[in-house]
């Protein structure tokens, strides 16, 4: 499938970006990942931090792509829509960070004490090379988009 099938289904709608969003949501990544390393927050808290900066990196490409998700599963379809922007080779990383979502749904709603500091440091250096594979393809893609 492609993002204009998903888009077919309902599942997506078409989105023009402008410099100013990607710029601002790319900040947020910084913050995110920046507060993510903070002292005194709780693992839990922690990995939180740190999904938002992956899904936030998903959301960079699937809105620089032309597209944005309804809101019927739109962590979901954020996430698995990494491997049909990057290519058939991130699809592992797509099924890794919708089980992080899963995880921090868990930890946000369920369990305290969910998260180990391997899984947060996992998860945050998981974003770091994303967030180099994000930066560069819209450089090469949709540098428009770009400072």
């Amino acid at each position: 499938m492609s993002l204009a099938d998903w888009a077919k289904n309902g599942w997506l709608r078409t989105h023009r970006p402008s410099k100013a969003e990607i710029t601002n949501l790319l900040e947020i990544v910084e913050r995110d990942l920046k507060d993510a390393n903070a002292k005194g927050i709780s693992d839990d808290w922690k990995f939180g931090i740190a999904y938002n900066a992956a899904l936030k990196l998903c959301t960079i490409l699937l809105h620089s792509s032309g597209y944005r998700t309804e809101k019927n599963l739109a962590h979901y379809r954020t996430l698995q829509a990494l491997p049909l922007i990057l290519g058939d080779q991130h699809k592992s990383n797509a099924d890794y960070l919708d089980t992080c979502r899963k995880k921090r749904n868990e930890t946000e709603y369920d369990l305290a004490g969910n998260v180990s500091k391997d899984e947060v440091q996992e998860l945050l250096d998981f974003c770091q090379e994303l967030k180099t594979e994000v930066t560069a393809w819209l450089e090469k893609n949709q540098k428009s988009l770009r400072d």
